[in-house]
């Protein structure tokens, strides 16, 4: 079983130092409440970044989602952009990390003074904790693909739970999770609520059609950070790109699929379904990645 997420295993890991609320402890020590209101309801949200050479990419546009998000759950964050770069840089100073690191940046609204739901009841003010790892996705993703199975959860309608909202609230990936694991399969491929192809447990989803790049309208799914990133290279180099809906009629008809992340970048899509997508050639998806890399090294000296 793969995970677009996965990374070799290092040993540095052991003895990462996280940062809980201004402080940075070891990770045997970092702790939060039981009442917290993120552990107790999944009240909170949360980013992911990699960090090369130094250089949290797309730093600017990361913020932007997770302030939006904050806001939208009228959760305080407590500080501004400038205060979370500075906590992250702590971070990764006392880790002596530079470079093949992922973030995981976790906002909640505190701890409650009662175990009931009422945001009200969280008074103390909101918890930060930023966990950073040593990570770098395996090699062999690029070459044997991921696989995915259609499941039967959906990603729902924005007035139910928007799923533009990174919350911790993950049970319906998690779901949708379990039902690929249950399909013998790496990650599970989930439908909008019409029907149409969106999006998967933990990725955005892509297709290469007749030398076209095909993603879903965005109406429900995340709005990736590398999801635009890779749209706006592909308009930029002459790569024709839609955002639409279509079925898996037209997904299993691929030529190329892949999947877009933080961590991952752009990993390629071998199956879907146990069938299999194109001959194995993925010449789009390899232009898209050699674009996407330089797209990385041009940021990092710009901002170095």
């Amino acid at each position: 079983m793969s995970t677009t997420h996965e990374a070799d295993e290092d040993i540095r890991n052991r003895d990462i130092k996280i940062y809980v609320n201004g402080d940075i402890v070891h990770r045997d020590a970092a702790k939060v409440s039981v009442y917290d209101s993120g552990f107790m309801l999944g009240d909170g949200i949360w980013e992911g970044m990699r960090l090369y050479d130094g250089v949290w990419a797309f730093f600017d546009e990361h913020m932007d989602r997770f302030f939006n998000s904050c806001k939208t759950i009228s959760m305080d964050v407590g500080m501004d952009k400038a205060g979370i770069a500075e906590a992250m840089r702590q971070t990764a100073k006392a880790n002596g990390m530079t470079g093949d690191v992922h973030c995981r940046l976790m906002l909640t609204r505190g701890i409650k003074d009662k175990p009931f739901q009422h945001p009200q009841l969280s008074t103390s003010g909101p918890t930060l904790v930023i966990i950073m790892e040593h990570s770098k996705p395996v090699d062999r993703l690029q070459s044997a693909g991921i696989r995915l199975a259609t499941v039967p959860q959906v990603r729902g309608l924005p007035m139910a739970q928007d799923p533009k909202l990174n919350s911790h609230s993950k049970l319906n990936c998690i779901i949708a999770c379990l039902q690929a694991e249950a399909a013998g399969a790496d990650e599970g491929l989930m439908l909008d609520p019409q029907g149409f192809v969106n999006t998967t447990n933990a990725c955005n989803f892509f297709i290469v059609r007749r030398g076209e790049v095909w993603t879903s309208t965005g109406d429900y799914c995340m709005n990736g950070v590398t999801r635009q990133k890779v749209i706006d290279l592909c308009r930029t180099n002459g790569i024709p790109v839609f955002e639409k809906n279509f079925s898996l009629y037209e997904t299993y008809g691929a030529d190329e699929a892949f999947l877009t992340g933080t961590f991952g970048a752009q990993t390629p899509v071998a199956e879907i379904d146990g069938k299999p997508i194109g001959t194995g050639e993925r010449p789009v998806t390899a232009r898209i990645q050699a674009l996407y890399k330089e797209l990385i090294r041009a940021h990092v000296a710009a901002l170095s």
